[in-house]
């Protein structure tokens, strides 16, 4: 199947990502080839690959991220590993030349008895400070070349051991990318299979379902008024936006294409605030705020294990980069169930005044899905026109 078609059979089909109980236009069967199969067991079965692709996708990212990190962690070692072991060379030499000037003063006579057969008394004391001197500088010389070796021998494990773990989790990443590769794959030979009757159906689901949804959401007064971005998050925001039209693409940051916490993690690292790489992170590890506290520029995230996440744009519509297939667009805030939503920002202040970023024509079409969560409830979706 080419790519664009592929694209084409996957926005039809998207509504099977999200809807776990489909309604009675749902339940009949395709014609054709597939009168055999309803089109609720086709939602279900595209659910779950849907899924398990995203959830694979997920722990590829923090996979990911995590190899990034060792893999600095290593060059870190490394760095302080040569500049220990300059120094410990440092300390040897002179280990070395204070050996040799305690050989070639060596004398059988204590220094009580060289002093009472000195010459010059004075001189002979003067000797002693200077032999005194020295002994201090060897001792501190041998504690410094010991402390030296221990250090060089601990950094040295420590390196071996995080060059090790770099291994591992890149064999790791190779497992989980296959792994991703190959559930898509399913997704892809699922969709090819479907027949022109089945694909209106899940097309109609989607098209009549998330107003519905939306419409409910946005009637249940879950949202407030909305409050001016920070000027960070209006960076986020106008960065997130210029991204409208480019292809989803798993574990992908840009510039050309992105996955949904790509877009939401890069869009912010360009407005001056890094936040974590995962949705799950995101979730996780950023300030959660209200969804009637919700700013442009906050973060939407998406199922009970917050496997998706969209970039807040203002007026019930986010930002998001739904799936494969898809391309970057504005959707609404209901497209997918919600489980909450993080500011990377929360003490920045809103600005005082606000324009919203001018939206390109077409920036809502397409589909609106993300992935679905096995207990994720049932929220149909459609595109906004």
């Amino acid at each position: 199947m080419s790519g664009r078609l592929l694209r084409l059979v996957c926005t039809a089909a998207v509504a099977a990502g999200i809807v776990l109980a489909p309604g009675p236009a749902a339940a009949a069967p395709g014609p054709g080839a597939g009168e055999d199969r309803s089109v609720a067991s086709l939602l279900t079965d595209l659910q779950r690959l849907y899924r398990e692709a995203e959830k694979a996708t997920e722990t590829y990212n923090g996979t990911e991220e995590r190899l990034r990190r060792q893999r600095a962690e290593v060059r870190r070692l490394d760095t302080e590993l040569t500049r220990t072991r300059l120094s410990l060379r440092d300390s040897r030499g002179a280990a070395g030349r204070l050996a040799r000037q305690q050989y070639q003063n060596t004398s059988g006579l204590s220094p009580y008895l060289r002093l009472l057969l000195a010459r010059d008394p004075q001189h002979a004391l003067d000797q002693g400070h200077v032999i005194g001197r020295l002994a201090r500088e060897r001792a501190e010389t041998v504690g410094r070349l010991a402390g030296d070796e221990k250090k060089a021998g601990e950094l040295a494990a420590r390196a071996r051991e995080a060059l090790a773990e770099q291994a591992a989790l890149a064999e790791r990443q190779e497992r989980q990318r296959d792994d991703v590769r190959e559930r898509l794959g399913a997704v892809e030979e699922l969709l090819a299979s479907l027949t022109p009757g089945e694909l209106a159906a899940l097309a109609e689901l989607e098209r009549t379902g998330i107003a519905e949804e939306q419409e409910r959401f946005l009637a249940s007064g879950a949202l407030g008024d909305d409050d001016k971005p920070s000027a960070e998050g209006d960076r986020a925001v106008r960065f997130a936006v210029e991204q409208l039209g480019k292809p989803y693409e798993w574990g992908a940051e840009g510039p050309a294409t992105y996955d949904c916490s790509g877009l939401t993690s890069v869009a912010w690292d360009r407005a001056g605030t890094p936040i974590p790489r995962t949705s799950q992170e995101q979730w996780a590890r950023l300030e959660r705020v209200p969804l009637d506290e919700l700013r442009p520029g906050d973060l939407v995230v998406y199922f009970p294990e917050a496997t998706h996440v969209a970039l807040y744009l203002g007026d019930g519509m986010v930002v998001q980069a739904p799936r494969p297939g898809a391309e970057v667009k504005v959707s609404p805030i209901a497209a997918n169930p919600v489980l909450g939503a993080v500011r990377p920002d929360p003490g920045g202040e809103p600005l005082r005044r606000y324009t919203p970023p001018k939206l390109p024509e077409g920036a809502a079409d397409g589909s609106d899905a993300g992935y679905a969560d096995a207990y994720a409830p049932a929220a149909p979706e459609t595109s906004i026109r």
